[in-house]
């Protein structure tokens, strides 16, 4: 049976989100930015980051996979949902939820600067340095995180969970996840 713990409540995460979104407005002052969400699970905190930054906001949305057949990442992406629009000569940010191995945003990071944009960023929810392969230039971080399974805030666990407002980490029948 899943059980899930709190390890970072719904006030802090707000707390963090809005500093996040004071900051991006005081590093893009008087310039316009678009939000690109790497579907599913960063779409929950894309949504309150937006509305915490005091700019012109356009956002948008990729979809990808580094997935073979097995559970481990490739380390090649596959989009499954590209960008409405181009990007070149815009501010980008990339809001992520989780960042893990890297493998996958460093490929995704590599493919948005071939499209030429004035200038890329990352945007992460939450950090597992412990498990990163593949550094990647993270210019915006709400929390580091033990590696632990976590869900919460659009992270999920077979589909479910990412609903919960906070961050919490998945035991099943006494076992932590990881």
């Amino acid at each position: 049976m899943e059980k899930i713990e709190i390890m970072i409540s719904e006030e802090e995460v707000n707390k963090r989100i809005r500093e996040i979104g004071e900051q991006i407005t005081k590093d893009y002052a008087g310039k316009e930015v678009l939000l690109i969400c790497v579907l599913r699970g960063g779409s929950f905190f894309m949504c309150e980051l937006a509305k915490r930054i005091n700019l012109d906001v356009k956002i948008d949305f990729m979809s990808c996979s580094s997935y073979g057949k097995g559970t481990a990442s490739s380390g090649h992406i596959k989009i499954i949902k590209d960008l409405e629009e181009s990007i070149e000569g815009k501010n980008v940010i990339v809001v992520e939820d989780i960042i893990d191995s890297g493998r996958t945003l460093s490929h995704l990071l590599d493919l948005l600067k071939s499209r030429q944009p004035e200038s890329l960023a990352l945007c992460a929810l939450l950090d597992k340095p412990e498990r990163r392969v593949v550094e990647v230039p993270v210019d915006y971080i709400g929390f580091q995180v033990p590696d632990y399974f976590v869900v919460g805030y659009g992270l999920d666990y077979d589909q479910k969970y990412r609903n919960l407002p906070y961050i919490g980490r998945v035991h099943i029948d006494d076992e932590v996840l990881k």
